[in-house]
């Protein structure tokens, strides 16, 4: 996949980390976009704090890049309280845990990143933890092995899953606030683009910000990710300032089209339309045809293109759709095929 439209914090460099983080907003009110979510988390945190008591245990899930992790900071500043980061596969066995919850303080937050992937052990701890704020831990083995009960200070466990799917329904349950995040809509990502200029100190049109906010799949992350790099084209290639010209050149250069398609995108498109006439066609036939695993096809690819309406999946495999071929500038029907 184009690195400037992987959604996924991982592949970004230490650097480049450290500048998502400044990008970041930090309250409520800075905050663009997930309105509905936002002004009910508005109303918990300020019950919460007229009662002084932690907040109630608050999942976010959606697709990677939209906020989860930003919202969880927030409500940390919103709560005056502080904050542990942890994610899921790095919290092993249950002593790693018990080290977290141990250290909190009253009305701090544990923050897990793709909780989904918990250890089931160290799940069945923590529903304890989330419930009556006290851990069961197991000292020495064999006959002298006996439990011991540590309480905990009342705190706020934030949850984030990209796959909300896969967390088990006891977990799930245990959540007193469950939001889903959206993707944005051009104009909003247009003005989270500029804001994010604005702290990079760089001159933006408006016309500017929303051709790549409109080129960044409905996705913050994105957004930040592909000014950075028009912000480079601009000090190299034009005079500082990004404008319409430069960032049209940029995302050229960096093959983002119009409707934020990559190289790969297209490439499944154009296969499915001269190869195969559109489809219907099995995805693995369609992995071989763009030399490409099925299943990352499956994950990374085929959700974006099916949620922009490109391509159907039937019970037959894939078909393009009429977008696909106004897309590509093609007329239905004029395909040669394989034979």
């Amino acid at each position: 996949m184009n690195e400037h439209l992987d959604p996924e914090k991982e592949r970004l460099s230490t650097e480049e980390q450290d500048i998502d983080k400044a990008l970041r907003p930090l309250s409520f009110d800075d905050f663009a976009g997930q309105d509905a979510i936002l002004e009910n988390l508005k109303i918990f945190v300020a019950a919460a704090n007229q009662r002084e008591e932690a907040l109630d245990h608050t999942l976010f899930h959606g697709p990677p890049g939209l906020g989860k992790t930003t919202l969880a900071h927030i409500l940390a500043n919103e709560l005056q309280a502080g904050i542990k980061l942890t994610s899921g596969p790095v919290l092993d066995k249950p002593g790693d845990l018990a080290g977290l919850l141990t250290n909190l303080q009253p009305r701090d937050i544990l923050f897990i990143d793709e909780i989904h992937r918990l250890s089931p052990i160290v799940e069945e701890y923590l529903y304890s933890a989330m419930e009556d704020f006290k851990i069961d831990i197991m000292i020495e083995t064999g006959p002298n092995a006996r439990t011991v009960q540590i309480h905990l200070n009342p705190f706020t466990l934030v949850g984030a899953t990209t796959r909300s799917g896969l967390l088990t329904a006891p977990m799930r349950a245990r959540f007193g606030i469950s939001n889903r995040l959206e993707y944005y809509s051009t104009e909003l990502l247009g003005t989270i683009v500029e804001r994010s200029a604005n702290i990079l100190k760089v001159p933006i049109d408006l016309e500017a910000a929303l051709e790549i906010a409109g080129r960044s799949r409905g996705t913050p992350r994105i957004a930040n990710a592909l000014l950075r790099r028009i912000r480079d084209f601009a000090q190299i290639k034009g005079n500082g300032k990004i404008d319409i010209a430069i960032t049209k050149y940029g995302l050229k250069a960096l093959q983002v089209d119009q409707h934020g398609l990559d190289e790969m995108d297209n490439k499944i498109l154009t296969t499915l339309i001269d190869k195969f006439k559109g489809g219907p066609v099995g995805i693995t036939t369609l992995a071989t045809a763009v030399a490409e695993n099925g299943e990352t096809i499956e994950e990374v690819y085929e959700p974006f293109l099916i949620q922009q309406g490109f391509i159907v999946r039937t019970p037959r495999g894939r078909e393009v759709t009429e977008l696909a071929y106004r897309h590509l500038g093609r007329v239905k029907g004029n395909q040669g095929g394989l034979f």
